[in-house]
């Protein structure tokens, strides 16, 4: 058996745009706005700065207080360097499950809503059901702050915002922040013989690494915010990326190392920062003491707060109706990010809850269980039924 064609379809389509985060994602906008054109439903478009890409929001149902956001990131990772089975931007059916890069993170989510665009006209809607569709949320959620500055501007308050990334259609009410920093270390470069002379700038920047693992084995020794609900139940400071220097005989002249810091929604990130700028200055005087040129430079590339739990929270309550969860009192956490918290900066009661399993989003042969997405158009058609009434 297969899922529902429509939401097949447009899951095909979507894969078939090969929107990987460096890339523009104008082609699968484009297709996003002549799908909705076709029913009648104006889209908005939120250009980047250099007009490579842009984000889409659009209305369906009266422009009324009260409605739901359906958010989406049109992103996906690269598949380059990964050894796939199935071409990663085509949509291949084996058994029950579709393989394709952004199947899980999180085209699924995306197809089913355009796939049911025909059951929301035809449902005679009471509030409105918003569709938001960002770009970069893989590089640190970038698009999404002018998006929803622009929705908060054009549309009437929605109740709730329902971000579906893949959750296996759990209610997921909160997720840790993320601080991604790229710190870039200037050295001396001399000859390796003479080394005492220069300043080797991969030697500092593995020193930074160091000290961001010894800090994070710390807090995983039980010494600060701690929460039973995450795994790890802690805030984690991480090494992703770490290169430079040009030759073995030669000291390093520069080096470049990317860091993330993924913190408890009750930690500040910016307390880790803190301390790892510190650090940063103590060792830019070590290297100053050789030339005055060398030293070390920090900067945030994103800064993505986290999801926090909501106390009597819109959008959980309508979740757990749409889930039709038996247990209304418990919601679930995840350890990644999302645009979640983004929209409750901007005062909007926000859940984090999409089909798919995020064990599988970023993987080569990236698949989603076709059980999913049926679990997924049962969701939005409950939601369709929920804002006729």
């Amino acid at each position: 058996m297969t899922t529902a064609p429509p939401t097949q379809s447009h899951l095909e389509r979507l894969v078939g745009f090969a929107s990987v985060s460096e890339a523009s994602n104008l082609d699968l906008i484009a297709y996003v706005e002549e799908t909705l054109s076709g029913s009648g439903i104006a889209a908005t478009r939120v250009a980047s700065a250099d007009g490579r890409k842009a984000s889409l929001f659009a209305t369906i149902g009266p422009k009324v207080p009260g409605g739901v956001v359906l958010s989406g990131h049109t992103d996906v990772v690269p598949a380059a360097g990964q050894s796939w089975t199935y071409d990663p931007f085509c949509l291949t059916h084996r058994g029950e499950r579709l393989y394709g890069r952004g199947t899980t993170d999180m085209k699924s989510f995306l197809a089913i809503a355009l796939g049911l665009v025909p059951d929301m006209l035809a449902a005679d809607l009471k509030r409105p059901i918003h569709l938001a569709l960002s770009y970069d949320e893989e590089i640190g959620c970038l698009g999404a702050p002018a998006l929803i500055a622009a929705m908060g501007e054009a549309i009437p308050e929605p109740s709730a915002v329902i971000v579906g990334e893949p959750t296996k259609m759990a209610v997921c009410n909160a997720h840790k922040g993320v601080l991604a920093l790229t710190t870039r270390v200037t050295g001396l470069p001399v000859h390796s013989s003479v080394v005492h002379k220069g300043v080797s700038a991969t030697a500092y920047a593995a020193r930074l690494a160091v000290w961001l693992d010894e800090r994070m084995a710390t807090l995983a020794a039980g010494q600060g915010a701690s929460d039973p609900r995450f795994d790890p139940p802690y805030t984690t400071l991480h090494s992703g990326i770490l290169k430079g220097g040009t030759a073995l005989n030669i000291t390093a002249g520069e080096a470049m190392l990317r860091s993330d810091i993924r913190a408890l929604p009750g930690d500040d990130p910016r307390t880790h920062l803190a301390a790892f700028r510190a650090e940063a200055e103590r060792l830019s005087q070590l290297m100053r003491a050789v030339d005055p040129t060398c030293g070390i430079e920090i900067t945030v590339d994103a800064d993505v707060p986290p999801c926090r739990g909501e106390e009597n929270g819109a959008a959980e309550a309508l979740a757990h109706r749409l889930t039709e969860a038996t247990d209304t009192e418990t919601a679930e956490v995840v350890a990644f990010g999302t645009e979640a918290g983004q929209f409750q900066a901007a005062g909007l009661s926000t859940i984090v809850c999409g089909p798919g399993d995020m064990a599988q989003g970023h993987t080569p042969d990236e698949f989603i269980e076709i059980s999913q997405l049926r679990a997924g158009e049962a969701f939005q058609r409950r939601l369709i039924a929920e804002l006729s009434r």
